[in-house]
């Protein structure tokens, strides 16, 4: 005879799992609710769609603030962007790399804007990295990243690679973001910056 006990599912485990490890799952798990529900999101929900117990949560987070304020760092870091840059095929044509830089680049932004958003953060305060990197270490390593795609075209660009690389990366992170004046596109974005904001009729 069972006991109601041994009826009861048990709950997905994850065996062997380091301390690290989990924290790192909690986070990913975190974010798009987070995203979506804001500060109003329980441990319970981030817990159920984990599928851990609430109680693990709380062996890696001292409370639900420092999960929230790690989601944070973790949106803000640059790991995921850069990456996604270093994965780019520096053997395409530089307007095809910057157009593919552009998208990851926006989509980091996108990220960041929907983490910060939800959680009502004001005044741009970077809550702290999860691997290290704060404000301007990430903006540094962006930049490094996108030198290195510029760098084959050394002798045809006008300026250093990592002097474009930093101008580039202040024209997308410089965008207005209203409905009036809506984003460029990665391709309208890239075309402005290399061919200037004359159309090819002007003369």
């Amino acid at each position: 005879m069972t006991t109601p006990q041994e009826n009861q599912t048990p709950r997905r485990r994850s065996p062997g799992m380091s301390p690290e490890r989990r924290r790192e799952m909690i986070i990913q798990t975190a974010i798009p609710l987070i995203a979506e529900y804001g500060a109003t999101v329980t441990t319970a929900k981030i817990a159920r769609a984990a599928g851990i117990g609430e109680g693990t949560i709380f062996r890696v987070f001292a409370d639900k603030d420092e999960l929230l304020q790690a989601c944070v760092a973790e949106a803000l870091s640059p790991e995921h962007a850069v990456r996604e840059l270093d994965a780019i095929d520096v053997s395409l044509p530089l307007p095809d790399r910057l157009v593919e830089a552009a998208e990851a680049l926006q989509a980091h932004m996108s990220r960041m804007g929907a983490i910060l958003g939800s959680l009502g953060h004001r005044g741009g305060k970077h809550p702290g990295p999860v691997r290290g990197a704060g404000r301007n270490e990430s903006t540094a390593r962006v930049r490094a990243a996108l030198a290195e795609l510029l760098e084959p075209d050394r002798a045809t660009l006008r300026r250093p690679p990592e002097q474009i690389a930093a101008l580039f990366f202040g024209l997308l992170f410089t965008q207005l973001h209203t409905e009036a004046e809506p984003d460029l596109t990665p391709q309208e974005l890239v075309e402005v910056f290399l061919h200037g904001v004359l159309s090819g009729s002007a003369k």
